[in-house]
């Protein structure tokens, strides 16, 4: 007799055990559901931090110096910096969300947990990123907030701003991921950051326009990739960039795609997780 498409038995097997999709789809919504409550639960810790800090950049490189840069490539300096100082919220938070997350289950040893479960090593990878997109999201809403205190921010695109945010905050937060498995102490998930991160990240048009640099300065920004980024998040709000839209895109997923990948190897391999 044939089954009722809406029967128990597609989802689950001929001993009443779940299925494969089934349980690694709970497994999923268990590790996003733990991150997402580890980041709310510390909201101070985790959330007001960085509002703080970006309405200090918004004070002093918008209103101060602003007011004496005038314009930049036909905008505002204050509307031009937005959403650069967006995306440098997006981009630290989803980062430090996941390598301060799994390094933290690495050190407590409860990792081990999930890798002897029958739990497959990509539902954790993208359990981890999941929570790591999800505050960086949060707390580029609230930056976003705060930037409209201080400028008008005219979507030129919303697809491509949500697109790339999103995007964004994915690559950043498989880099937390592979940080976090290299990282055999706590102050090694701070190396990256600071001697990696933040100089790209200051580096990779936040403040400034590459017009602005030396041909060969030009050049040498775009091995930026946070360039791709910040420059795609602008043309989606301002409709202008240094980059063309195309190329940043390409960018974004040639990147997400080799450090999703080799993060899985790492995973797979067990690196940094066996004694």
């Amino acid at each position: 007799m044939n089954r009722p498409q809406g029967s128990p038995g597609h989802r689950y097997g001929s001993q009443g055990t779940p299925s494969r999709t089934a349980a690694a789809l709970v497994s999923l919504q268990t590790i996003v559901y733990k991150e997402t409550h580890r980041y709310l639960r510390i909201w101070i810790q985790t959330l007001v931090p960085p509002a703080i800090t970006m309405t200090l950049y918004f004070v002093i490189f918008g209103a101060l110096i602003g007011e004496r840069v005038g314009e930049m490539e036909g905008y505002r300096y204050m509307e031009y910096i937005a959403p650069g100082i967006i995306m440098l919220a997006v981009i630290t938070n989803s980062y430090n969300n996941v390598v301060s997350s799994f390094f933290g289950a690495k050190f407590q040893r409860h990792i081990e947990e999930m890798l002897v479960s029958p739990t497959p090593n990509v539902v954790i990878l993208l359990g981890y990123v999941a929570g790591g997109v999800g505050r960086g999201l949060f707390t580029g809403a609230i930056v976003t907030a705060v930037a409209l205190m201080f400028t008008s921010l005219p979507i030129h695109n919303w697809a491509i701003t949500i697109s790339v945010v999103i995007l964004t905050a994915v690559l950043f937060s498989i880099g937390g991921f592979i940080n976090a498995i290299y990282a055999r102490k706590f102050d090694d998930i701070a190396i990256i950051p600071t001697f990696v991160l933040t100089p790209l990240t200051y580096l990779g048009g936040v403040f400034y326009s590459i017009s602005l640099l030396p041909e060969f300065w030009q050049g040498v920004s775009l091995a930026n990739p946070i360039l791709y980024m910040v420059n795609a998040f602008r043309y989606g709000i301002l409709g202008s960039a240094d980059v063309h839209i195309a190329v940043s895109y390409a960018m974004m997923l040639a990147f997400i795609a080799a450090f999703g990948g080799f993060a899985l190897y790492l995973l797979n391999r067990g690196t940094g997780l066996r004694s």
